[in-house]
């Protein structure tokens, strides 16, 4: 017989307890269908996780249908209450339903809710109508890469690659401040890198697979991180930055290649990323699956 029930100890980032390890194990094995499209991967539910911005206040919102105490299907949020993600196996479609209820009940914030679904899943689509959600024109979209190809790009004279087991945790907050648009220089508090370093702290993180571009200075100029644990057969990229001042020089190009190159090595078939870009695209990935945002409106 097929239970719900909400997840117990799940505390806030930097906390990965029984729970967790549980979900995560589910959504792994999920993934040995290396062409099987999942909205939320496992190494998102980890980076989930390890991120500061994640909204732990309504942790005890999220739930697992089990059978015989084996997680069969999640939903969650992710950093942001009002957003629901579902992933359930082949065997137990017949909770589509009963998901799409929990999650108007339990994930509608104060302005409604938004649920991300799989262009493919029909069924679901029809019952998101019928319990008065709509589609939106918002997307997610998923690329994917066959690893069997060669994976090589050289990079210019002076420059490296570090990975993050013997990284610098101020390089590293650097470049993703800088790679991801922020204004001005960050600030280096101790609370600042204390958040870097939870960020690269989730169970199964290989810090020898999160690589960085150092500039002839010794700067990080680009970064790749990647989620891929012996046994599965995806890694996934997450995430990706690039120091505006170098940019259109092929070095976050060359993390990515370098990152999925280890990757591969460890035993990764085929990589995936949570993007549509062009530059996923000019690296050999190609469109894996699209998901839509559909909505409820703000409770009455």
């Amino acid at each position: 017989m097929v239970k719900f029930r909400y997840l117990e100890d799940l505390k806030g980032y930097g906390h990965f307890g029984e729970d967790f390890l549980k979900v995560s194990a589910f959504l792994a094995d999920l993934q040995q269908d290396a062409l099987r499209p999942i909205s939320f991967p496992w190494g998102r539910w980890e980076w989930m996780f390890s991120l500061s911005f994640l909204d732990a206040d309504h942790l005890d919102s999220i739930g697992v249908w089990e059978e015989d105490g084996k997680i069969v299907a999640l939903l969650t949020y992710e950093s942001k209450f009002g957003e629901a993600f579902y992933v359930l196996n082949d065997r137990h479609p017949y909770l589509k339903k009963e998901i799409a209820q929990y999650a108007i009940r339990d994930l509608q914030g104060i302005d409604g809710l938004k649920m991300l679904v799989p262009d493919h899943d029909h069924e679901m689509q029809r019952i998101l109508l019928s319990l008065g959600l709509v589609a939106t024109e918002e997307k997610e979209q998923f690329a994917a890469l066959d690893l069997n190809k060669p994976l090589c790009l050289d990079l210019p004279e002076g420059y490296r690659f570090e990975d993050m087991s013997h990284g610098d945790i101020k390089k590293y907050h650097q470049v993703l401040w800088r790679g991801f648009n922020h204004p001005g220089e960050p600030t280096m508090t101790e609370g600042d890198l204390l958040d870097r370093k939870i960020s690269l702290s989730a169970p199964h993180v290989h810090l020898d697979r999160n690589v960085a571009v150092v500039n002839p200075s010794g700067q990080y100029v680009a970064y790749c991180g990647t989620w891929y644990h012996e046994g599965s057969l995806v890694a996934l990229v997450e995430p990706v930055a690039t120091d505006p001042h170098y940019r259109l020089m092929g070095l976050g190009k060359a993390a990515v290649i370098e990152a999925l190159r280890r990757c591969k090595l460890a035993g990764a078939k085929i990589a995936i990323v949570g993007s549509g870009q062009q530059f996923y695209y000019s690296i050999g990935f190609f469109p894996y699956a699209t998901y839509t945002w559909w909505k409820l409106g703000k409770k009455k």
